[in-house]
C-alpha cells in the first residue's frame, strides 16, 4: 500500500467500501478519523513537505495523503484523533494540535487493585505487593499495566511455590525470569522440540535490536528473513510462545509480526547485544555504521585477536542512548547493563550456553556513567542513568545525597550537577507524595544565571509537585 498512488477517496473506499455511495467532502457529513498507534506507522510522514493537497480526488502517495489530512489541507473540518507514544506524536506540528491527553497509567492504589483482582489468593497478592513495594524501581514501573501482568506472572509462580532462589528486585531480573518462564511453558506444548529455543531467541533478539534502532514495532516477512527467521518457523514459535511474539493479520490478510509489548522487544534486543559480546566477542553497535571492506577486516581481526571489554560495550551503548532524541534506547540500556551482573548471567544459563564467562567487573561502567551524569544537561537522561546504576547494583550517589538531605545542610553549600540529578532521582522515586517542594532552599546560594540552570535541572520534580516555594 505504501508504494501505491491513489486519492483519499479511493483509499477510504478500499478499506470502507460502504463509503463509495457517500460524498465524503460534502458538508452534510461530519467525518472523524482515528489513527491508533501513529508510532507503529512504517510510512515516512514529512510534515515539512511543500506538497499541498486540497482535493480528496487528487492522487498521491499514502504518506502525502496522511500528512495533508493531519495538517488540515484535506477535509479541513474533519476531526482527527491520534494515539501514539510521545516520540512520534512530537512530529505533528503543534499548530495542528488542539488538545493533548497523556495516559498516565496506574496510580499507586490502582497498582494494588490490579494485583488483588488478578490473584484470587489475597495472602499471595499481599506478598507480591509487599515485594514490589520493597523495590521502588519495580513499583514505579507498575504504572504500566503490562509490567503488572509480567510481575504477576513471574511472582505468582515463584511465591506460590517455596522458591529457593532470589526473588527479582530489578527490571532485568524480572524480564529474564519472564522469558525463562515462557520458554518453559513452550516446552510443555512443543513435544517434538520443533524450534530450538537458543537459536530462536538469538534470531528474535536480532530482529528486536535491528527494528528497535529503526523505531519499528510491527514487522513484515522480509524483516524476519533478514534475521534468518523462516516465516513458518516464526508462525510455529508465535503459536507456542504467545506471550512473547505474535503473528497477526495485516492489510489484505497479509501476515505481520510484533512483540507483545515494546519492553519485551527492548529486553530481547539487549539480550542479543549481550550474547553477541559473550559468545562472539562482537560489539554489534560497530555494525551500525561500518560498511567498507577495511572495516569488515577490522571486525574479523578484533574477533580473532582482540577481546572486547564490557566497559567498551557499555560505553558505546550509553553514548548511543544519550544521542537518541526521543529516548527510544533508554529501557534497552537498562536491560543491557543489568544483564552483565553475575546473578543475571547465572539466570541466562537456564536458557542457553555462554561460551565465555565474564571476568570483567562493572566498576569501569559505573564510573563512566557517573561521569556522564556530571556533564549531561537533560534531567530525563540523568534519571535514566540513575536507573542504570540501580541495575548495576550501585547506589553510592543516591545514598550520598540521601544522607545530605537528612543532614539539613542543603542551605549551606552549592550542589554539583550530579548531586542535583541525584536529588531529582531520589525525590521522584520516593514513596512520599510531592505535595510541596521547597525550591528556594536549594537555589538561594546561586546567582541569577545559576538559578535558571538549577531550575531546569529540577524541572521534573517541579512538574510533579502540587506546590513550589
Amino acid at each position: 500500500m505504501k508504494d501505491k498512488t491513489l486519492s483519499l477517496s479511493d483509499l477510504l473506499h478500499v478499506f470502507f467500501p460502504e463509503t463509495k455511495e457517500m460524498e465524503i467532502s460534502s458538508d452534510k457529513y461530519k467525518v472523524s478519523f482515528i489513527f491508533d498507534g501513529l508510532d507503529e506507522c512504517r510510512l515516512s510522514l514529512d510534515f515539512q513537505s511543500d506538497v499541498r493537497l486540497c482535493d480528496v480526488t487528487e492522487s498521491a502517495s499514502v504518506d502525502v495523503l496522511l500528512t495533508n489530512l493531519i495538517v488540515g489541507n484535506l477535509l479541513p473540518s474533519a476531526l482527527i484523533w491520534i494515539t501514539s507514544r510521545p516520540a512520534a506524536a512530537d512530529l505533528v506540528p503543534s499548530e495542528c494540535v488542539h488538545r493533548v491527553t497523556e495516559v498516565r497509567g496506574f496510580s499507586d492504589s490502582q497498582k494494588q487493585e490490579y494485583f488483588r483482582k488478578r490473584i484470587r489468593d489475597q495472602s499471595l497478592s499481599y506478598r507480591i505487593i509487599s515485594h514490589l513495594k520493597s523495590s521502588r524501581s519495580l513499583f514505579i514501573m507498575c504504572h504500566i499495566p503490562v509490567f503488572c501482568w509480567i510481575s504477576a506472572t513471574v511472582l505468582e509462580k515463584m511465591l506460590r511455590k517455596s522458591w529457593k532462589g532470589k526473588i527479582p528486585k530489578t527490571l532485568t531480573q524480572m524480564y529474564t525470569h519472564f522469558l525463562i518462564l515462557q520458554t518453559n511453558i513452550k516446552h510443555e506444548k512443543d513435544y517434538e522440540k520443533k524450534v530450538k529455543d537458543e537459536d530462536m531467541i538469538v534470531k528474535l533478539g536480532k530482529l528486536a535490536f535491528q527494528q528497535l534502532l529503526k523505531g519499528n514495532l510491527i514487522f513484515y516477512e522480509e524483516d524476519l528473513r533478514e534475521c534468518g527467521i523462516d516465516v513458518t518457523e516464526a508462525s510455529v514459535y508465535s503459536g507456542l510462545c504467545t506471550q512473547i511474539f505474535r503473528e497477526e493479520l495485516g492489510l489484505y490478510q497479509g501476515k505481520v509480526f510484533c512483540f507483545v509489548h515494546l519492553s519485551i522487544q527492548e529486553h530481547l534486543a539487549a539480550l542479543y547485544v549481550h550474547l553477541s559480546f559473550m559468545n562472539n566477542n562482537r560489539n554489534v553497535f560497530d555494525q551500525i555504521t561500518k560498511q567498507s571492506l577495511l572495516s569488515k577486516f577490522k571486525d574479523w581481526f578484533q574477533f580473532m585477536f582482540r577481546r572486547v571489554s564490557f566497559s567498551e560495550l557499555h560505553q558505546r551503548a550509553v553514548d548511543e542512548a544519550l544521542q537518541s532524541k526521543n529516548g527510544h534506547l533508554d529501557l534497552f540500556l537498562r536491560f543491557l547493563l543489568g544483564l552483565s551482573v553475575d546473578s543475571n548471567q547465572i539466570l541466562l544459563q537456564q536458557l542457553m550456553k555462554l561460551t565465555k564467562s565474564s571476568s570483567d567487573t562493572n566498576d569501569k561502567s559505573v564510573e563512566s556513567i557517573k561521569k556522564k551524569i556530571r556533564i549531561i544537561d537533560s534531567p530525563e537522561k540523568s534519571i535514566n542513568l540513575f536507573h542504570c546504576l540501580n541495575e548495576l547494583g550501585d547506589h553510592s550517589l543516591v545514598e550520598e545525597i540521601q544522607q545530605y538531605l537528612t543532614s539539613g545542610k542543603m542551605k549551606e553549600a552549592k550542589l554539583s550537577s550530579s548531586h542535583l540529578s541525584a536529588i531529582v532521582f531520589v525525590l521522584l522515586t520516593s514513596d512520599k507524595n510531592l505535595d510541596e517542594f521547597d525550591l528556594d532552599k536549594l537555589v538561594r546560594r546561586y546567582n541569577k544565571t545559576e538559578k535558571i540552570e538549577v531550575f531546569l535541572k529540577l524541572l521534573p520534580v517541579i512538574k510533579e509537585s502540587r506546590s513550589v516555594q
